[in-house]
């Protein structure tokens, strides 16, 4: 055996021990890397500020000028104005945390007093969402660690930095062991990932208590592995608890494709939104390089399965928390990703979709799916606890403008479900008289190369270089979309899709690629229940009905036997709070039982890499 066999390295607790080994080391180009972009969005940030004009600049402005120490006196001096009229609730507070961290030696006497005054007279709500709460206590602990030792009448809500403290650390730690035990609710956002990962990074850099400063930077891991192992060249794919109308459609613009530009460096920049308060920090973060491999290999492709839960839910259920089942189908040339469909989250649920790779996504719809459009006032009383009669129409007021649009491509629906097989996706749908839209409708690109309706029934399409196959389950027309493309409308209660994706590689030609889809077995029934049987291009036999527990070779899927994560690169159980991340030799295993992180190189005989090359 090889010293390199040997070598175990041991956990790296509090950030105190430094990781030496070369395959291990968070030092290197690729972290350089991240350094470098980070520094980049900060002088731009910078590049905006006029010194002389105290009427212009955000707290990002000043953030960035502290964390490059450019135009303090301006900085300062804008500070004062800024906090003239404090807004925003805890989207105030992790800006302002991070301007009084980087600014502790840099702000002026009468800024630090400005600061102080404004944590003292302004309420910032709590919030109701788990981000909100996230970025709530986040910033909270950070502050009483701030300023310690201050009576309740020197804080906006009568406690004293104590109280604060021991409040805020009690939610982080309940919230770190749900999250690492059954999932986050909130789970894989394209924005609010940044809600997330930014308090964290700030406990990482700047907690004085080192368990939390360690705890922190194992969240920060614990988020980017949770969103590269769902990544294709930085483009979030498949199902999110929340997205939004632009980022459904268009994968890259978005806050995560930001990260995946900082942190990962593989695909074009992207406004950074809040990703600026990431990079003001990113010195006090090392970039593991495993975490860095997990994100950007796609040589082999691979089954992901995860598992999260829903939000808090009041009313019509006797489950707080509903169990969420999510597969990925992961190659270089394209992702296949859902969960089970139904009403997991409020408002801006995507259940699933097929991305395919591109060499330029800005500006590209690279993705394909269908919907059923839903609202109700019976999922606004499920997961909030205002008055139900005025929540639909106002939710259409805060920032979510299609809610109840009939033409909306956003959103879960409480009668559609969902079964993956590799890259097979069944969705059926079932509305019921009650139901506000009682169609569906599926994305059509104008960004597909071909698009070809066949007298089989599949509709033939190609992006990039992903063969696709659309099966309408109920008759349908075609409708143009404004942003180009066009919307395959069904209006039909009993209804479905199948989709079939594949490299164009695997096939000799596109004709031959129709002839294998063609040749399939498929039986489809609308009698009682949408139904499916049919056999994929991998082989499987599957058989799905509405309402029924989808059925792969014969075997009804074990939903109770779902891991926490369990793919080629990510392992962990459910109740673990214990995730490992390996990629080639390299192992980093994050364990919150114990609070800390463990490195090792696996010896060559542990560490056979082997997806058993599931296509045929």
């Amino acid at each position: 055996m090889t010293m390199k066999q040997c070598l175990v390295l041991t956990a790296v607790i509090y950030g105190l021990a430094p990781i030496q080994t070369t395959a291990l080391t968070t030092q290197g180009a690729h972290h350089q890397g991240y350094l470098e972009r980070a520094r980049s969005v900060v002088q731009a940030r910078v590049d905006l500020v006029d010194p002389n004009d105290l009427e212009k600049g955000s707290h990002s402005h000043i953030a960035a000028c502290l964390a490059a120490d450019q135009h303090l006196e301006w900085a300062s001096a804008r500070l004062i104005r800024f906090l003239e009229n404090p807004r925003g609730d805890m989207f105030w507070m992790f800006p302002m945390t991070s301007i009084a961290y980087l600014g502790k030696d840099k702000l002026s006497e009468e800024a630090h007093a400005a600061l102080r005054h404004a944590w003292k007279t302004y309420v910032p709500l709590r919030g109701d969402t788990e981000n909100h709460w996230a970025m709530y206590y986040g910033s909270l602990f950070l502050m009483a660690e701030y300023w310690p030792d201050l009576p309740g009448s020197e804080w906006y809500n009568g406690k004293s930095s104590e109280e604060n403290l021991e409040e805020a650390r009690e939610y982080l730690i309940w919230w770190m062991d749900i999250t690492t035990s059954m999932g986050q609710g909130e789970y894989d956002c394209t924005h609010y990932i940044g809600e997330y990962l930014i308090p964290m990074l700030h406990l990482a850099a700047w907690a004085e208590d080192p368990e939390m400063r360690l705890r922190g930077e194992m969240m920060v891991d614990w988020i980017l592995s949770d969103f590269a192992i769902d990544s294709l060249n930085g483009l979030y794919v498949g199902a999110h608890a929340r997205t939004d109308d632009r980022q459904v459609l268009e994968t890259w613009y978005g806050l995560s494709t930001f990260f995946a530009w900082l942190y990962f460096g593989n695909t074009p920049e992207p406004p950074p939104s809040w990703g600026i308060f990431t990079a003001v920090a990113a010195e006090y973060y090392h970039l593991p390089e495993v975490l860095y491999k997990i994100a950007t290999d796609r040589s082999q492709p691979y089954l992901s399965r995860e598992l999260k839960r829903t939000r808090e839910r009041w009313r019509f259920t006797e489950e707080r928390f509903k169990r969420v089942y999510k597969t990925t189908y992961v190659t270089e040339d394209y992702a296949v990703g859902s969960d089970q469909g139904g009403l997991l989250q409020p408002i801006q649920q995507h259940s699933w979709d097929v991305t395919w790779a591109v060499d330029d996504p800005r500006g590209v719809h690279n993705t394909m799916f269908s919907i059923n459009p839903y609202w109700s006032t019976k999922e606004m009383q499920m997961y909030f606890s205002e008055y139900p009669d005025f929540m639909p129409p106002a939710v259409t007021n805060q920032g979510k403008p299609t809610y109840m649009a009939e033409d909306t491509f956003l959103g879960g629906s409480d009668y559609e479900q969902v079964f993956q097989d590799l890259d097979t996706i069944v969705a059926l749908y079932h509305m019921s008289e009650e139901a506000n839209h009682k169609h569906i409708h599926g994305f059509f690109s104008k960004d597909l190369t071909r698009l070809e309706e066949d007298d089989s029934g599949w509709i033939f399409a190609q992006g990039g270089n992903t063969y696709l196959a659309y099966f309408p389950m109920a008759a349908y027309e075609w409708r143009p979309l404004e942003n180009g493309g066009k919307r395959l409308y069904s209006p039909h209660a009993k209804n479905g899709t199948i989709i079939q994706a594949a490299s164009a590689a695997e096939f000799k030609s596109w004709d031959a690629f129709r002839q294998a889809m063609r040749a399939l077995p498929l039986e489809i029934s609308m009698d009682a229940q949408p139904r499916v049987w049919m056999k994929t291009l991998r082989g499987n036999e599957v058989f799905f009905e509405y309402d029924g527990i989808p059925m792969v070779n014969g075997k009804q899927v074990d939903y109770a036997a779902w891991p926490l994560f369990e793919s080629p690169f990510m392992e962990a159980a459910p109740g673990s709070r214990k995730l490992t991340l390996r990629h080639g030799d390299m192992e980093r295993v994050l364990d919150f039982d114990h609070v800390e992180r463990i490195d090792r190189v696996i010896p060559r005989d542990e560490n056979e890499f082997n997806v058993n090359d599931i296509r045929p």
